[in-house]
């Protein structure tokens, strides 16, 4: 299904590109500077510790450290808050330049700019690794819905060009979990119109909600949120690998860093346990098990 544009719609959402661009651009130069002044700090604690060793009677470099060590710690603080600031926007600046409509007239993702598979599991792999990481800041700060295993929240709507598990029907009446795209979102029927994301059987489909499940919008850190992962032995869907497919899983072990992926065991009938043996997938993949019943 072809959708039309026009060319004001192409040169706002260049513009808008162009402005988040810029502001990624700003962020970046402040990280930069932000971390010279916290190697400057790191610096003085090392001088100051070399002093203390010399001198270790002096109570004065114990006050020096304490004062020290505490700008240092504030210095850390304005690096993370940046280097947050600068993932949000690339991640925005991704979304938007995915869905930016084409000169042409034709939407970004059709059936004339569909790409070769390999292309396409390369593109799956690297949405997954480039996913934001969640970081706390205090201990009264929550883990947000959609982050690791946190599931949306009961009236969440997924945004235009998000991917989510959808449940589909396919020529043979079979129903499947595939891995689509958000088109849009009609509040007054409460459906979704997903796009299936493998080119090679690009499908439109008007899902309930029930049907679409979102995924997760940032990554869980396991050093510090271990309780915002799925534990070992839960049951969940998780995208099969080299492949645009969710199936019934088990959790084999959790990411242990927030770089790492699952180990996923899958249901497989074809061996003698029952369960294949353990695929890694990345966090972005992984959902909770949900069973639609047929009405």
């Amino acid at each position: 299904m072809l959708r039309p544009t026009d060319n004001s719609e192409n040169s706002s959402s260049g513009e808008l590109i162009y402005e988040k661009m810029s502001e990624l651009y700003s962020f970046l130069e402040q990280c930069k500077e932000e971390h010279s002044k916290s190697e400057h700090n790191l610096n003085n604690i090392r001088k100051t510790h070399e002093k203390m060793q010399n001198e270790p009677h002096k109570p004065y470099y114990k006050q020096k450290l304490r004062g020290q060590y505490r700008n240092a710690l504030q210095d850390c603080d304005s690096e993370i808050e940046l280097f947050s600031k600068a993932l949000n926007q690339i991640y925005d600046i991704r979304t938007l330049i995915r869905n930016r409509p084409r000169k042409s007239g034709l939407s970004l993702f059709t059936k004339e700019t569909s790409i070769r598979r390999g292309a396409l599991m390369k593109m799956l792999q690297q949405s997954a690794s480039t996913l934001p990481v969640f970081i706390r800041r205090g201990k009264d700060c929550q883990v947000p819905p959609l982050c690791g295993a946190v599931p949306a929240e009961s009236n969440y709507v997924g945004k235009v060009g998000d991917m989510v598990a959808a449940l589909v029907k396919g020529p043979d009446g079979d129903e499947n979990w595939i891995l689509a795209e958000i088109v849009s979102y009609n509040h007054n029927t409460n459906k979704y119109e997903i796009d299936d994301i493998d080119e090679e059987q690009k499908e439109r489909h008007t899902l309930s909600r029930r049907r679409v499940i979102p995924l997760p919008l940032m990554r869980a850190n396991p050093e510090t949120d271990p309780e915002s992962l799925f534990e070992k032995g839960v049951l969940v869907f998780a995208l099969y690998p080299q492949t645009t497919c969710f199936y019934r899983a088990i959790i084999q072990e959790p990411p242990k860093t927030a770089q790492d992926d699952y180990q996923i065991l899958f249901e497989d009938s074809s061996y003698p346990d029952g369960y294949s043996p353990a695929l890694p997938v990345p966090q972005r993949y992984v959902i909770f098990c949900r069973d639609v019943r047929k009405k």
